[in-house]
């Protein structure tokens, strides 16, 4: 063992050694996805920790039978072994719970001491311990989540303002204009440059409170969100469309951005879909992959075929699909060396599966997964015309539906817009409800929609489990007879 982490290539290897029954921790990973990184550090540093446990350490994509058996679609992954059994697993960036976890498969450091990035012992250096904190912030509680979705902090209202006022034009985006994490913030990236503007720019995804926070600040769902001088143009189809009609740099004329010699911008590519155009791929091969991911309206490229994937991270993009009834073509990149690294090369994208929307690359399997929880996905396909445009009463029965308690009013909690909204607010907030809004003057759809769905006539509306309670003087009833908490926790 020796505290140190031992790199595993075989399925055979690995059983060899959890047979013996010692303490095991496992660790899936991919040298593309960052956050494997920050925790493969981590990782090593429990190893020097624990050096009566075996540290192993698999990357998932190069060993897809290890993969496959312990079910891996996502990385980090962890799978904890003891008496030569698999007793635990943990999915995701989060220190504090590998390090309790590893304590408790190999025992505490100090016995009866629980193990936190804070107490990993002398050999997690300061600036791993730095990142480790960054990461556990990530990873906030899901308490931290519900507070934010009930309201904006003034805290972070003042944050999200600093930051799309910190330059004239800002776009925030999944990942970096040098290496954007999905195709429609490249595709947004790709625009800026040539329209030749300066441009800041801010990584969604190393930020969860601002990620979360900023859909309410903007009252838009999705990313890339494109700011100008403070104010939301929106997201790639509107960037796409007002570069194309001219509309874009007529606005960025009209105030006063400045733009940059074409000469100092480094080519993105062609535009086309998000893909960044290669020196390096003959002719005959690029337009061989242009015809493969324009051969269908939806195209997987992965390992296997859809009723035998070959890797965890490919069947979690099948299973996606499937979940939201969408018919798609797929491309088995293991039958195809050719395909398999030209690909890479033409989507600027260097693992698998990749899945495109209409010929452009929407993302992996971490992408695809986050966009299905966030609701993203199924607007895509919708605005592509994938799936059926989705009809007023569906969008009302998603909202009334997103939380427990849901409170369509005038405004915000924060800021009500009306006195009957901030009566209601007041008498939640008193209760120690914890509730979701919808700001009815913010979507007019939403707000004439909801009178003829309810057959109530007016706002607010407070709704529990879905089910209409009433507006502002049921609601004071109910909470001068002392009701108003037992109706909502029933």
């Amino acid at each position: 063992m020796g505290g140190s982490v031992r790199d595993v290539n075989s399925k055979g290897e690995l059983d060899e050694v959890v047979s013996g029954g010692s303490p095991v921790v496992l660790h899936f990973w991919a040298s593309w996805c960052e956050a494997s990184k920050h925790m493969d550090q981590l990782f090593s540093h429990l190893a020097t920790d624990f050096p009566h446990t075996h540290f192993l350490r698999v990357e998932a994509e190069e060993q897809p039978e290890i993969s496959e058996a312990y079910s891996v679609s996502a990385v980090p992954f962890f799978v904890f072994f003891k008496d030569g059994k698999t007793i635990d697993t943990l999915e995701g960036a989060d220190p504090s719970s590998l390090a309790n976890k590893v304590s408790k498969v190999a025992g505490s450091i100090h016995p009866g001491d629980a193990a936190s990035p804070a107490s990993l012992g002398m050999a997690a250096g300061s600036a791993v311990l730095e990142t480790v904190k960054e990461l556990a912030q990530d990873n906030f509680s899901s308490k931290e989540k519900s507070k934010l979705q009930s309201g904006l902090s003034s805290h972070l209202k003042k944050r999200l303002q600093d930051l799309v006022d910190s330059h004239p034009v800002l776009l925030f985006m999944k990942g970096s204009p040098e290496e954007p994490q999905c195709g429609f913030s490249r595709k947004v990236v790709d625009i800026l440059k040539e329209e030749n503007v300066k441009f800041g720019s801010f990584d969604i995804l190393s930020d969860s409170e601002v990620r979360e926070g900023l859909k309410k600040f903007s009252n838009w769902p999705t990313f890339p969100q494109l700011y100008c001088k403070g104010e939301l143009i929106g997201g790639c189809d509107i960037a796409i469309a007002m570069h194309e009609s001219g509309e874009l740099k007529d606005v960025f004329k009209d105030h006063g951005i400045d733009t940059i010699n074409e000469a100092n911008i480094t080519d993105s590519g062609n535009a086309k879909g998000g893909i960044s155009k290669s020196t390096d791929l003959s002719t005959a091969l690029t337009a061989r992959l242009e015809s493969l991911v324009n051969s269908g309206s939806v195209v997987l490229f992965m390992k296997g075929k859809p009723d035998e994937p070959k890797c965890g991270f490919s069947r979690k993009v099948v299973e996606i699909l499937r979940q939201e009834k969408v018919s798609f073509e797929s491309f088995d990149i293991l039958t195809d060396e050719e395909v398999r690294q030209g690909l890479k090369v033409f989507s600027n994208w260097s693992s698998y599966p990749q899945l495109y929307i209409k010929g452009e690359l929407i993302g992996g399997s971490d992408i695809v997964l986050e966009m299905q929880k966030s609701g993203e996905l199924q607007r895509t396909l919708r605005e592509k015309g994938i799936l059926p445009k989705e009809t007023i009463d569906d969008r009302l029965k998603k909202l009334i539906s997103s939380s427990p308690v849901v409170l369509f009013m005038k405004g915000t909690p924060d800021v009500p817009r009306c006195g009957f909204s901030s009566k209601v607010v007041n008498a939640l907030r008193e209760e120690g409800v914890d509730f979701g809004h919808f700001d009815i003057l913010s979507d007019d759809e939403v707000r004439q929609g909801l009178k003829v769905f309810s057959n109530w006539p007016t706002f607010p509306q407070l709704y529990y489990k879905s089910e209409l309670i009433g507006g502002c003087d049921i609601i004071m009833e109910l909470r001068n007879n002392g009701e108003l908490k037992s109706t909502l926790s029933e």
